[in-house]
């Protein structure tokens, strides 16, 4: 009895967080307040790069989990791809620079609302589907290449591939719909 005291006095606890714990505390405040300036800003150029500080917080957090294999996906698929991808468009486009008026419908108490409502849903499913799940401490840690890998190629390869087909007919699509509208021209 009294080792398990001495033993739990050592060890830190809820109230005396790691240095580790205090930075991801810190960038996940970052990641936060990037993401709602995101979402609330008028301006869509600068929503895109707002959207990359968001992401790359997202990238920090799992490496401070030692999830560098999901970290640098993180920035090579979503910072890399996706961000540049969506800053060409709207370049391409030519999307206002300034302040879009088309960017606020008027909506935001209802947007709001349903933006809670859904985060409520998330949190308790969430929640709910992990409430017994335990995790292997002396096995391979979680997040790393070979549990990924391992998970990925055992229990998700078909839903993997659908997504792929589905992706690749989203562009194929995307070009055929393209070639018809300068075809028109």
């Amino acid at each position: 009895m009294i080792l398990a005291a001495q033993a739990a006095a050592e060890t830190p606890g809820f109230l005396s967080p790691s240095g580790v714990e205090i930075v991801f505390l810190l960038v996940g405040l970052v990641t936060l307040g990037a993401a709602v300036v995101t979402v609330t800003t008028r301006r869509l150029v600068h929503a895109a790069l707002w959207l990359v500080v968001a992401l790359g917080g997202l990238a920090v957090e799992y490496l401070l989990l030692t999830a560098e294999f999901i970290a640098w996906v993180q920035v090579l698929i979503y910072v890399g791809s996706v961000v540049v991808l969506l800053l060409f468009g709207l370049m391409l486009t030519k999307a206002p620079i300034g302040r879009s008026p088309d960017a606020d419908s008027g909506n935001r108490p209802v947007a709001l609302g349903v933006a809670l409502a859904a985060a409520a849903a998330l949190v308790w499913v969430v929640v709910d589907a992990f409430r017994t799940t335990w995790i292997d401490l002396d096995g391979a840690v979680q997040g790393s290449t070979e549990v990924t890998g391992a998970t990925l190629f055992k229990h998700w390869v078909l839903p993997f591939e659908a997504l792929s087909v589905l992706l690749l007919a989203a562009l194929v699509g995307a070009i055929v719909l393209s070639r018809k509208k300068e075809q028109e021209r």
